[in-house]
């Protein structure tokens, strides 16, 4: 069973100073909840071809994995995967400008659980969506205090 979790907030900024600070691995411990350190396997900034290291903790379990960042349009998309684990997973992050002059950020997490996975997907997507909200909430909140 695919998984599909597409959550958006709004943000009071500019578009280049969310996309900058949200496709910053060094940021995602301030931001993402459930990711505890990250790692870069290779020089930053972030390139297409950049591979980062992820420990994260989700639905009580510590999973770790690297992703392989596979297209960055600054300021408008950001995407990078992972082939690791049982679930395989991709995650794209999309900037729009908002009327106010703020910012739309898109967070959307899809993959193809693979063996035990299948059978917890739902679960697994439900549990995405729910971190994702509280992520994004805490991204706003940070970048609209100017921290």
């Amino acid at each position: 069973m695919p998984v599909n979790v597409e959550t958006s907030i709004e943000i009071d900024r500019p578009r280049t100073i969310v996309a900058a600070y949200s496709c910053d691995p060094d940021h995602a411990t301030q931001w993402y909840a459930n990711i505890k350190s990250v790692e870069w396997h290779t020089s930053p900034p972030v390139v297409e071809g950049s591979r980062i290291a992820f420990v994260a903790r989700l639905l009580g379990r510590c999973i770790a994995y690297t992703y392989e960042v596979r297209q960055v349009i600054p300021g408008e998309r950001f995407v990078m995967s992972t082939e690791q684990g049982p679930f395989p997973m991709r995650t794209e992050y999309t900037w729009t400008d908002t009327p106010t002059g703020g910012t739309r950020m898109t967070l959307r997490n899809s993959g193809e659980p693979s063996g035990f996975g299948t059978l917890t997907a739902p679960v697994m997507a439900s549990a995405m969506r729910r971190a994702n909200k509280k992520d994004l909430a805490k991204l706003k909140a940070i970048l609209e205090s100017g921290r």
